[in-house]
């Protein structure tokens, strides 16, 4: 038994917010069908290299930007501007759960997809709407993409070297930070809504905004402002508030050192052959070295430079000193720990064989996530899905087929 194998989501979304909610649902056994147009389907199955290849014939398959939101999910590719379209999935939306869909705002209306229409014949229905400024407000008809949100949101503003040294200047996140986490949040907000229909026995609309997020996810910066009246700048690998707490030159490379409290920074000063520094008033308490950085950073950088980052790695683990190194992906994924906690899994996959997949992060003792189903083909269960949902006979299927419908 999976926590939410009783759940059926319709899955309207695409390219990354959408998806990344919807295949943690899956993860925790939902099933999830991910509607797509035919065709074409989510614009993430082109976005690459690299792309899934047939190992018999070397075709190109789908990006490893859609392999990466899509496992466990149920793909049929359905045509919205179509009438019998849209009757499709509204018969599927009277049996759903839950509906999840990352258009522009009032972009479903002109179908008859909108919360308040699918509402009128699933009352139980929560219906999550992911855009990127809300429903409401003077940016709500804008579209959102991910780049432009974290400039918006604050994120761009703390992100990156300092503006007077080299490579200064505003930097974005590696990864599309506010997609992924909206998408986070949105799966917190459709497990909330599950759980209130429960007492209540109605369901109800969840309006998920980008920018919403990415303010909300600023935390003790925007606490910073909000509090102290500050504007916090960009501080490179350094941190505002302790010290010493970022990357170190090596002999061959960096290393993170991140001191949390006085006595590690003792133990710090101990191993790199300081110990006086831990009796400093400069330096003894983390408030005086927050005052004190452009005096104690160079002296630890001289320190750590005389070390291999393995060596200084090696010692600085033996005096339980928190540090680690700064890993590419291929290091990531032959981590000990990273292999011990088994973040590389297989997933089946109809064409390709078993395929890699990065793990779940959830972790539940009775109902755990099994890795059984990959990346859906585009429309590999339109059928199924039209037959034993809604029980259309064969030769249905085939006319909405051959009409372009589906």
């Amino acid at each position: 038994m999976r926590a939410l194998d009783d759940i059926l989501v319709l899955d309207l979304s695409r390219v990354l917010a959408g998806p990344w909610c919807t295949q943690m649902l899956a993860d925790l056994g939902a099933t999830v069908i991910k509607v797509e147009k035919p065709g074409s389907g989510d614009d993430t199955r082109g976005w690459g290299p690299p792309f899934l290849a047939d190992p018999v014939t070397g075709d190109r398959g789908d990006a490893a930007y859609y392999l990466g939101a899509n496992r466990g999910k149920r793909s049929i590719t359905v045509d919205m501007s179509a009438p019998e379209g849209r009757d499709l999935l509204r018969r599927l939306a009277a049996k759903a759960d839950v509906v999840v869909e990352n258009y522009k705002v009032g972009g479903l209306a002109k179908y008859g997809l909108d919360y308040d229409a699918l509402k009128a014949i699933n009352p139980r229905l929560i219906y999550c709407s992911i855009t990127g400024f809300g429903q409401d407000g003077p940016y709500a008809p804008r579209a959102g993409y991910d780049f432009m949100i974290q400039a918006m949101g604050g994120l761009m503003s703390v992100t990156g070297e300092k503006d007077a040294l080299p490579g200064g200047g505003p930097q974005k996140a590696g990864i599309a930070v506010a997609d992924l986490s909206t998408g986070l949040h949105a799966a917190i907000a459709v497990l909330a809504a599950l759980n209130q229909r429960h007492r209540t026995g109605r369901g109800q609309y969840i309006d998920m905004a980008l920018l919403d997020v990415q303010v909300a996810m600023m935390s003790n910066q925007a606490m910073t402002w909000l509090v102290g009246g500050a504007v916090p700048g960009r501080a490179g690998n350094g941190h505002a508030a302790i010290v010493p707490y970022q990357a170190f030159p090596t002999a061959d490379g960096h290393l993170i050192i991140a001191v949390g409290n006085d006595g590690q920074f003792a133990k710090l000063a101990g191993e790199l052959g300081h110990p006086e520094w831990a009796a400093d008033q400069r330096f003894a308490l983390n408030r005086a070295r927050v005052e004190n950085r452009a005096a104690l950073i160079p002296l630890i950088e001289a320190e750590t430079r005389r070390y291999t980052s393995a060596g200084l790695l090696d010692a600085l683990e033996r005096r339980q000193i928190p540090c680690g190194p700064i890993n590419t992906m291929d290091n990531v994924f032959t981590d000990p720990q990273v292999e011990a906690r088994h973040l590389r899994r297989n997933v089946p996959h109809p064409v390709a064989g078993d395929i890699p997949t990065v793990a779940s992060p959830l972790r539940l003792s009775d109902s755990p996530v099994v890795y059984d189903r990959g990346p859906p083909l585009l429309g590999q269960h339109t059928d199924e899905v039209l037959r034993s949902m809604l029980g259309l006979d064969e030769e249905a299927v085939t006319d909405l087929r051959a009409r372009g419908v589906i």
